[in-house]
């Protein structure tokens, strides 16, 4: 019997958790990007791209293409999607599982200054001039143009469009990971003297936060929003066991 998982992605773990399952012959595995990023890696499983029409429309999909198993592994922060996802799996009748990575938390050394959204984030930035690094991807940035006096560095993955309308702002393409030599030394070159980030866990873009404790530098840390209370693990492996779990073909043979 083969079962249909659909997997919610543009996650790293996303794409890992994939191409793990889809080595088991019995499950056939249909990653979903919500095409927000115009160069996706290879993802190495079928791809569907583009948004489903909100909870109504993915538990349609749900229904009319016999999906088993729907897996919530999108950003930390997608959380209109991850609700999408809960209420279509209510509605639909699927089982649902998430895949969140722990996010960071403050050690000694950390100065953090947590909000609640960009908006803010450009706030706490204060009233005087200051040279800060936007580490929030593209989609947000254009939060900061109410703060035109600071001089910005803004990385993202896919151009700003448009380009902030603030006098002084650098853009650099890139993609992760970032080790902490690196963005150590990016910071000194640019004369950094505040970082604004997504508190986005994992081991890929730490390395900005860990060398901003390194230089004494603020990090206004903008927190998680609340998520859907559905069935999750933390890591691969963990949520891979309970899919094997779910899908265990003695359970299946009333074993």
């Amino acid at each position: 019997m083969t079962h249909r998982i659909l997997i919610l992605g543009g996650t790293t773990e996303a794409r890992q958790l994939a191409g793990r399952l889809a080595r088991r012959e019995d499950f056939f595995v249909t990653l979903s990007l919500a095409g927000r990023t115009e160069s996706p890696v290879a993802q190495g499983v079928p791809v569907r791209v583009g948004g489903f029409g909100g909870a109504e429309g993915l538990a349609a999909y749900l229904s009319d293409d016999k999906i088993d198993l729907l897996i919530d592994a999108t950003h930390p922060y997608a959380a209109r999607i991850s609700g999408n996802a809960a209420e279509a799996a209510r509605q639909s009748g699927v089982p649902i599982l998430a895949l969140r990575r722990s996010g960071w938390e403050p050690v000694a050394g950390d100065r953090w200054t947590l909000v609640d959204n960009v908006a803010e984030a450009a706030r706490a930035l204060g009233a005087a001039p200051r040279r800060v690094f936007l580490a929030i991807g593209r989609q947000e940035a254009g939060a900061f143009e109410v703060a035109p006096q600071h001089s910005y560095l803004v990385r993202s993955v896919d151009p700003v469009e448009p380009k902030l309308a603030v006098p002084d702002a650098l853009y650099l393409l890139a993609r992760g990971p970032f080790p902490e030599a690196d963005e150590r030394a990016l910071l000194g070159r640019y004369a950094i003297d505040a970082v604004v980030s997504k508190n986005s866990g994992g081991e890929s873009t730490y390395g900005k936060i860990a060398a901003a404790r390194a230089l004494g530098i603020e990090v206004v840390m903008v927190r998680r929003p609340p998520l859907p209370n559905v069935p999750s693990a933390q890591t691969v492996d963990a949520l891979a066991a309970m899919v094997d779990h779910l899908f265990d073909p003695v359970a299946e043979r009333g074993v």
